[in-house]
């Protein structure tokens, strides 16, 4: 998918950009460290009550928490969870929203209008409300939360897809397949959606991005992932209990959800001028 064309564009945009420099070597790092995090010294669940809250240092990189357990390793455990959260969710969520983008472009008329405007219906109910009311009737842990947030957040997705369809289903190509007699299946997987690919590869990481958002969010309310599994966004739960004398244990989670919230939201920003340049 990437050639050297793409490379060179991603090299410049980094230079002209470092906020992109920051982005890519952010998310690789992280990915990395919470991919290899059980090779750390420390289990993130053994507990030391007799090392409780102990700050940052040299021992303890981000200190311990209220039961004795290092932060750092909880905290890159917590990372595996969270975007394991984001890139499952995202899955689900951009293959519904390209499934049904796709076929109520290609087909138009009434079932293009019964499809977005259930669409229209599920985007006018806040997110919040929605995801929430779900996760009461599931039982909460982490398959729940990716379920929720994967089958709720693709409307965004289908109606951009739907958008390029449209435009894409009146070429040439497409209606020459059309008179040739092939099936619409074959004529949305091997010409419309790798029309669409570059458009819901950049809402992929804008979705992996609302996901960890939302997961954490979930999260800290108590309806996201359950002990002894952490997320950062349990972690900031967690931590409420303990804003006056460890404060570490709510900048810490909250700083790796911003940069990884922001680096997602870069990486999409990169897809983006390079689809635009390519067109």
């Amino acid at each position: 998918m990437f050639n050297h064309r793409h490379i060179e564009t991603i090299k410049k945009e980094c230079k002209a950009h470092k906020s992109y420099l920051f982005a890519i070597g952010f998310l690789v790092l992280i990915v990395s460290l919470s991919i290899f995090a059980f090779l750390l010294p420390y289990s993130p669940n053994a507990v030391n009550v007799g090392e409780a809250l102990q700050p940052p240092s040299l021992h303890h990189l981000f200190g311990t928490d209220d039961l004795g357990r290092d932060y750092f390793t909880r905290a890159l455990f917590g990372g595996r969870i969270s975007l394991l959260v984001g890139l499952l969710s995202m899955v689900i969520s951009t293959s519904l929203g390209v499934i049904i983008g796709a076929t109520s472009g290609y087909f138009g008329g009434v079932i293009d209008n019964i499809l977005m405007r259930f669409v229209d219906i599920l985007s006018s109910i806040p997110w919040m409300i929605l995801v929430t009311v779900v996760s009461i009737y599931l039982t909460p842990g982490l398959k729940a939360i990716i379920l929720v947030i994967g089958l709720f957040t693709w409307m965004r997705t289908a109606r951009l897809v739907r958008a390029e369809t449209l435009t894409i289903k009146e070429r040439e190509y497409v209606l020459y397949a059309k008179l040739s007699g092939q099936s619409f299946r074959k004529i949305i997987m091997k010409h419309i959606i790798p029309g669409v690919l570059p458009t819901f590869i950049v809402s992929s990481t804008i979705s992996i991005a609302n996901a960890i958002m939302m997961e954490s969010a979930l999260s800290f309310l108590g309806l996201g992932v359950q002990q002894p599994l952490s997320s950062w966004g349990s972690m900031l739960q967690d931590a409420q209990s303990t804003l006056g004398n460890a404060p570490y244990m709510a900048i810490i989670p909250g700083i790796l959800i911003i940069c990884t919230v922001f680096s997602f939201n870069k990486l999409g920003d990169i897809f983006r001028t390079m689809t635009v340049k390519k067109g």
